[in-house]
């Protein structure tokens, strides 16, 4: 900084001013300083930032896995977001592994961090609470607390099960296969209920739980294959994927056996994978939102980071939903411009839309 001041003639404090606080310094001056750091290529310390002020201009953005299509989306609106307000994102995926998570939160509190976004399956209180111990103010992403009180953004996947759900049962399905596993993970969980309360507001309409063992692949080709092997007397007429990746299993199965779909059984995803929107039968699912959990998420750690701590108070932001239908549900038929909107309903006064 010495050497930029000397070259642009100026003081120290007005070289920290450009690189810090640039409308503190006239147009003319700022542009000798930034012409003198151009020519001597100087670039700021930024870990001497660090320890100096205890934080840096960065948010750390951990995922439970990056095959699904939603936290790529996810990763891409909170970049945007954080960039906007000159905020660097660092991005780790746990890959569903709880010790991994762990370690990534570990890490990006050794990075001085300014704050987190998790992107978890899980509550995982006692990481949370050791990172915001630290400092290090936490949202959750695509999941909602209910043993902390944190800020947390999520979709509504009661609503993605029941218009998922509605739709098959629209084209004629009388029994809902359920293809799932994991109950234990909140948005599996939640889907089911919706699942269920569509399922309650038509009469003869029933469900079939087909358990998949695993949200991947393999388990919806154990239950593809299981399916196929029913009576077709008691077997689903409709299936629905808890995960794309699932259903896109299951489909794959059930043709391989000389079920067609969706003209003998339609199909239907749940979390709007890319990976499953193309093949053989392109895949009904239901949109997630992920880039707009990402945006939102920035603004909500953001609005912590600059809160006074004894006035900020935690909020949930619930994303709505979209059926987007394809060629597993509707056949060749051109799909409907029409897309079914879910409405947000909330009884928590803690809830909110973007």
């Amino acid at each position: 900084m010495r050497h930029v001041a000397a070259r642009a003639g100026v003081s120290l404090a007005t070289v920290s001013n450009v690189l810090n606080h640039p409308e503190r310094v006239r147009d003319a001056t700022a542009d000798r300083v930034r012409a003198a750091i151009a020519d001597l290529g100087y670039t700021p310390d930024r870990n001497a930032r660090a320890l100096a002020s205890g934080s840096t201009r960065s948010i750390g953005l951990v995922v439970s896995s990056l095959q699904n299509s939603l936290f790529s989306d996810l990763l891409n609106g909170a970049q945007l977001a954080a960039r906007a307000q000159e905020f660097a994102l660092l991005i780790a995926s746990s890959e569903n592994d709880e010790q991994a998570q762990s370690d990534h939160l570990a890490f990006l509190e050794s990075t001085r961090t300014s704050g987190i976004l998790l992107a978890t399956m899980t509550e995982s209180r006692d990481q949370v609470e050791r990172t915001r111990r630290h400092g290090h103010p936490v949202v959750y992403v695509n999941y909602e607390p209910t043993e902390v009180d944190a800020c947390a953004v999520v979709v509504d996947n009661e609503q993605a099960g029941y218009i998922a759900t509605a739709h098959l049962i629209e084209r004629g399905a009388r029994r809902i296969g359920f293809v799932s596993a994991r109950p234990d993970l909140q948005p599996v969980a939640r889907r089911r209920t919706g699942v269920l309360r569509a399922i309650a507001e038509h009469p003869g309409v029933s469900l079939v739980d087909v358990d998949a063992g695993d949200i991947d692949p393999p388990g919806g080709t154990d239950a593809g294959a299981r399916i196929a092997r029913m009576p077709v007397d008691e077997r689903p007429d409709g299936v629905l994927g808890v995960t794309d990746l699932l259903a896109m299993a299951v489909v794959t199965e059930l043709r391989a056996a000389g079920i067609r779909v969706p003209e003998d059984i339609p199909v239907s995803g749940c979390d709007h994978n890319s990976i499953a929107w193309g093949g053989a039968v392109p895949l009904t699912s239901v949109t997630m939102h992920g880039a707009d959990m990402g945006r939102v998420a920035v603004d909500l750690l953001l609005a912590e980071l600059t809160d006074d701590p004894a006035e900020h108070v935690h909020r949930t932001v619930v994303l709505g939903s979209d059926l987007v239908p394809r060629e597993s549900t509707l056949g060749r038929e051109r799909p409907s411009a029409v897309q079914a909107r879910a409405a947000v309903v909330s009884t928590d006064p803690r809830r909110s839309e973007p």
